[in-house]
């Protein structure tokens, strides 16, 4: 996905603005990490859990009518957890003190979950690496190999018809906690 360190560097920036930011972590709505700057918790445990809030958060949005999910904030007696969109493929969460200034949080959480957007956007859009075929070496393109792609640019991966049968899932959506 992203330049790992890229991303890294934007979340340690958004550390610098905001003192009072904890941890922060970006992950793929699937709940798997993609950088992370936090201690004291366990970063894939904690993209599990932001994919499975993440799912909640959508259909309670859809079911109000309120939109596309935008961000989730949880308050606890300890301080805060907020999640906030990065693009269509990611989401970045920030651990906070309880003592945050809340509206910095979100001005600064949004601003970090778009340029995390961009950056994932942009390692997506990058051309595959050249592979090695019998000594030679080919670029993989679109002239050479038509790949389905989704609306953000992400490849489809397309099953075989046994394997349709064997893994039937209805849409491709944020894994959710069963």
């Amino acid at each position: 996905m992203a330049d790992e360190a890229e991303v890294l560097g934007e979340l340690q920036r958004l550390r610098v603005r905001v003192p009072q930011v904890t941890g922060a972590l970006a992950a793929s709505v699937d709940g798997l990490v993609l950088a992370q700057d936090t201690s004291g918790v366990e970063p894939e445990g904690v993209a599990a859990l932001t994919a499975a809030a993440l799912g909640v958060a959508q259909r309670l949005s859809d079911a109000t009518g309120q939109g596309a999910f935008r961000e989730l904030l949880v308050r606890g007696t300890n301080g805060y957890v907020a999640t906030y969109a990065a693009g269509d493929t990611a989401v970045l969460t920030l651990l906070a003190e309880n003592r945050v200034n809340v509206g910095r949080l979100h001005l600064e959480g949004r601003r970090a979950g778009t340029r995390v957007g961009e950056l994932v956007a942009e390692a997506a859009e990058l051309p595959e690496p050249v592979m090695r075929t019998r000594g030679r070496s080919r670029a993989r393109t679109a002239a050479n190999e038509a790949a389905p792609t989704t609306d953000s640019g992400l490849p489809v991966r397309t099953a075989k018809p046994s394997d349709l049968a064997k893994h039937a899932e209805p849409k491709l959506q944020p894994r959710t906690a069963r």
